[in-house]
């Protein structure tokens, strides 16, 4: 977990993979550019709205067959069958490497079964496919901070914030942090 900041790339990273990978689908159109100018205003009161139109193109893969893989595996997630989720997410990542909504699905899924290392992994390759991926950035985040790692755990969610300005735990995250860092000198 040495520079867990490499995975920020520029955009053109992004567009070298696309040209490697010809069909690939990429949540990063026109329409999605719109969304996520109107979600980084911190004055939208819209911005519920504008993040379920994102989450909603994220989970979409071009596939039916891909589609039913995440749902099973974040259906498994939440009935607590982490190792059943894990696998469904497997399935689909070796099926569809190149969907940001699937790794990011399966991080979640490691994070939530105490695997920290492949669950950055997986973030990794969510945000070089989906630069844009707050969530995953969050979850960065999250295992920063509880790998004792402060500094970047606030470099993450201060990113994660600049895509996405309204996420109140995040900016209670933030607060936390700058607390627990400014204390007391003995």
């Amino acid at each position: 977990m040495r520079n867990l900041f490499g995975y920020l790339k520029p955009v053109a990273a992004a567009v070298a993979l696309h040209l490697a990978a010809p069909g690939v689908v990429f949540a990063q159109d026109a329409d999605l550019d719109q969304l996520y100018a109107e979600l980084a205003d911190p004055e939208n009161e819209n911005w519920q709205r504008v993040q379920a139109d994102i989450l909603r193109e994220w989970s979409k893969s071009g596939s039916a067959a891909m589609d039913l893989l995440l749902q099973r595996g974040e259906d498994a997630m939440a009935a607590g069958d982490i190792q059943a989720a894990i696998e469904h997410l497997t399935a689909l990542v070796d099926q569809a490497p190149d969907f940001a909504e699937g790794w990011n699905a399966r991080a979640t899924a490691y994070f939530h079964a105490g695997y920290f290392g492949p669950s950055v992994a997986d973030i990794q390759r969510t945000l070089a496919l989906n630069p844009h991926h707050f969530g995953a950035l969050a979850g960065l985040g999250m295992i920063l901070q509880a790998s004792g790692r402060p500094e970047a755990a606030q470099r993450a969610y201060e990113a994660s914030l600049a895509i996405h300005p309204h996420q109140d735990t995040l900016r209670h995250a933030l607060e936390e942090l700058e607390r627990e860092s400014s204390g007391t000198e003995l």
